[in-house]
Parts: structure tokens; sequence; C-alpha cells
């Protein structure tokens, strides 16, 4: 009997020395700095797995808003309104018929004494154009490939023309205006009117019409540093 208890106390001994030694040999390893980084690596791994799912459903819930967006019938017109306003704005090129004006100063030999002023194209000549084809109806003008706004001012600076505050222009000058062709033809070829007056004093004027005329975008910065949008409580554009 005693036999068999040193027996059982042999192998529990040499039992608990293998298991110690195991012990430190696995707590060696999970400290050595390779198995450190790797497991270091595959919790950045699974954080990252996370952080992906997270993002993986955001992208599905803002797919389903855009879904919801792109079926609701008032959609298709605030793009319309959008576009439209683009146009109005400036920032989109425009396309269709209109005109095609150029001015170029006079070509006539000054006599000695004469005002030399009075035989090249001045910024009040420009506006005088311009003005006619506001008024008869254009919906995009351009200058030398410069978009008018609202803001565009159009003064000489020496032989130069500036609008848009930096851009300057020299002849000849060549504005491009979408609009009816005829009507836009007629209020510059009127007898007594600006194309007549300025080829008095030998400024050149020639007045294309044109199947389809280009007018370009806006390519500056526009600012409003005092004009606010004024909204109406309630209004809704959209119905």
């Amino acid at each position: 009997m005693k036999s068999f208890q040193w027996a059982l106390a042999v192998v529990g001994l040499i039992m608990g020395l293998m298991l110690a030694f195991q012990f430190r040999i696995t707590r060696e390893v999970q400290s050595a700095e390779p198995v450190q980084k790797a497991q270091k690596l595959s919790a950045q791994v699974d954080k990252l797995k996370e952080e992906r799912d997270a993002v993986q459903s955001q992208i599905e819930n803002l797919r389903s808003k855009l879904d919801e967006i792109t079926i609701d019938p008032r959609a298709a017109k605030l793009k319309q309104e959008l576009d439209w306003a683009m146009i109005e704005a400036g920032m989109t090129d425009v396309k269709g018929p209109g005109v095609e004006v150029t001015l170029k100063d006079s070509n006539i030999s000054l006599v000695p004494g004469e005002n030399p002023n009075l035989y090249v194209l001045h910024d009040e000549d420009l506006l005088r154009v311009l003005n006619e084809l506001k008024a008869a109806g254009a919906e995009a003008i351009s200058i030398n490939g410069q978009r008018l706004l609202a803001t565009t001012e159009v003064r000489c600076i020496g032989p130069a023309i500036l609008i848009n505050k930096n851009k300057r222009l020299t002849p000849p000058y060549v504005i491009s205006a979408v609009g009816n062709p005829d009507t836009l033809e007629s209020s510059l070829k009127m007898k007594g009117g600006v194309a007549e007056t300025l080829q008095f004093w030998g400024i050149q004027v020639a007045v294309e019409k044109k199947s389809e005329v280009t007018v370009p975008a806006f390519t500056g910065g526009i600012r409003f540093e005092y004009g606010k949008a004024v909204t109406l409580q309630g209004e809704d554009h959209l119905e």
C-alpha cells in the first residue's frame, strides 16, 4: 500500500514539474517580441474589421437615402431649378442660337489736328452695344471669352478694357450673345442705332448671325459681402 502511495506521489510530482515547465515555456513564448507583435497586429486587424463594418453600414444607409431622394418626384424639379440657377448665375456654359459681334478700332487715316480718341473704341461704346443686346433679349453674353454677370463692370484702363475686376481685354472685341439672332441683329443695325453711330467714326462693326453660339461659364470668384438671400417663411418652392 505504501509503495502504491509513493508511486502516486512520484507521478504527481513529475506531472507537477511538467506542468510548471510547460507553463513557463508558454509564458516565455507569449512574452517574446514576435508573438507580442503578432498579437498586436491581430488586435488591429480586428479593430479595422469593426470600423470597416461600421463604414459599410453607413454607406448602405446613405445609399438607401439616396435611392429615396432619387425616386422622389420633387428631385427632378429641384434639379431643373438648380440648372436654371446655374445658368442665370453664369456658372455653366450656355449654347444656343445668337449673334457674334466683332468691334475694331477705326482704320480711317486721321487728318492733322483731329482727336484720335474719336476713332478708337471706348468702354462707353462697348456698353452701348451690350445694353442693346440685353434690351433685345440676350440670355447670355461674353466678351473675348469672358462671361458677363450682373456685377461685371466695363471700364477703360488706357488702351484696354477691364471687366470682372481683373480681366484686361484689347481690340478686337468679340461679343457672343445667345438669343433670337434676327432680333439681336436688328437691335444693333437699326437706322440711327449703335452700329451706325460707331461706323460714322470709322469703327469697324461686324454682326454675324449664328445657329449656335457658346458662351463660357464665369471662371472668377463670386463673393457677396453685404448681400444676403431673403427667404419667405413657410414657402415651399417644390409644391
